[in-house]
């Protein structure tokens, strides 16, 4: 009787070890994933690779670290292939979500760009913003109406300041194009990235 009371004690004290010592690395990865949660992408990756490196091999807190460090640091560097420092059943997953979902192709911003530097309005309409093109052009058509009718008139200031104004506003368009243009691509990355987290079946979400 005694002996069984006694080995049951220590199988209570191994259990009980065991849940310690899982629960610390489980607390460090939790961490990293919340500053790469809050766009420390830097941060998140040394300390999951930090933490990885004191881990035996076959721990699953190992391959979860090394998995999610390679996905964090592949969104830091918008990379379209992250860099997988061993086997794992993480990596399978992430790869086999990368073979069924290509990665979406990047919008040119020098496109948009031009037409709309030819007619106000028209970058936004190629980009299929249909508002913003017509609140660009409400912006800028009527100012290129003012100052070439001042133009026409010999009205020498009015015309320069109606040509000044005309310019800051056209050039402003062009530059929201480009910028809505280089935005919907980071944001088309950023969704498809989101889905090979979490097809990698790893826990937490570091956006």
């Amino acid at each position: 009787m005694l002996t069984r009371l006694i080995a049951l004690f220590l199988f209570i004290l191994s259990v009980f070890a065991s849940i310690q010592a899982d629960a610390e690395p489980a607390h460090v990865y939790n961490d990293a994933i919340s500053l790469a949660a809050k766009g420390n992408e830097s941060a998140s990756v040394s300390m999951l690779t930090g933490a990885a490196s004191l881990l035996h091999d076959e721990s699953i807190w190992r391959e979860r670290m090394l998995t999610a460090a390679s996905l964090i640091q592949m969104r830091e560097e918008f990379s379209i292939k992250p860099r997988f420092v061993q086997p794992s059943v993480h990596k399978t997953f992430a790869e086999s979500f990368m073979e069924k979902t290509p990665v979406p192709e990047s919008e040119s911003s020098w496109v948009p760009g031009a037409i709309a530097t030819i007619i106000p309005g028209a970058g936004h309409l190629w980009l299929g913003r249909v508002q913003d093109a017509f609140t660009a052009a409400l912006l800028v058509w009527p100012m290129i109406t003012l100052t070439v009718w001042a133009g026409f008139r010999r009205m020498g200031p009015v015309t320069l300041f109606f040509a000044l104004i005309t310019a800051w506003l056209w050039s402003g368009t062009v530059y929201s194009a480009v910028s809505l243009a280089e935005r919907g691509t980071v944001e088309a990355y950023l969704i498809w990235w989101q889905g090979l987290s979490q097809a990698s079946g790893l826990p937490g979400r570091p956006w």
